[in-house]
Order: C-alpha cells, then structure tokens, then sequence
C-alpha cells in the first residue's frame, strides 16, 4: 500500500507576518496591547475622547512604523545581534603575559 506524505517545506523558516519576522510580531503585539491599557486607562481618567483618540492613534501609527522599520533593517536576528555587538568592548587589555604563557605550557595551545 502506498501513502502520501505531505513534505513540509515551511521548516527552519522564522515566522512571518506581513513582512514582520519573529521577534519583531511579539514587539507589535506587547506596544498594541500597552496602548489599548493605556487608552483604557486615560479613558477612565476623565480625559475627553478628541484629546485621546489622536494620542493613541499617533503612538500606534508611531509604533508600527518603528516595528516595520526596525524588521526591515535588522532582519530576523539582526536587531539581537546589534545589541550583542554594541555591549562588546573595543580592545581587551592585559597586564601581563602569564595568560599566554600558562596557555604554552599545559600543552593546549596546539589543539
């Protein structure tokens, strides 16, 4: 008896959402529900709906050019990258060569 299997080819692909990869539909998802408290909140605080209404729309709109942008720019893992590399030092600095030395004598610098 012969089956058909289906092959899934959507493996090790990052998942994507018009034009949003990965981390970057979390990002949207957690500012749009802070903007929704926040709405609710300012709301409940006596704030006049025309005072409201432009502020929550100009912060989302603001949200979700920054998030396009920035999945634009850095990709899936590129934003995480940039942030790896900005926390990296310039130059490391010793003070002696005992580091080096230590690493000649116990035979593991060939290897």
């Amino acid at each position: 008896m012969s089956s058909i299997y289906q092959i899934n080819k959507g493996i090790g692909k990052p998942i994507e959402f018009r034009g949003l990869y990965g981390q970057y539909i979390a990002y949207l998802a957690v500012g749009l529900v802070l903007l929704l408290i926040s709405f609710a909140l300012l709301y409940i605080a006596g704030i006049p709906l025309p005072v409201i209404l432009p502020l929550i729309l100009g912060l989302g709109s603001g949200l979700f050019f920054t998030v396009t942008s920035l999945s634009k720019r850095f990709g899936v893992h590129g934003l995480s990258k940039f942030m790896a590399k900005s926390s990296l030092p310039q130059y490391v600095k010793f003070k002696s060569r005992r580091v080096f030395t230590v690493l000649r004598t116990s035979g593991k610098a060939g290897r």
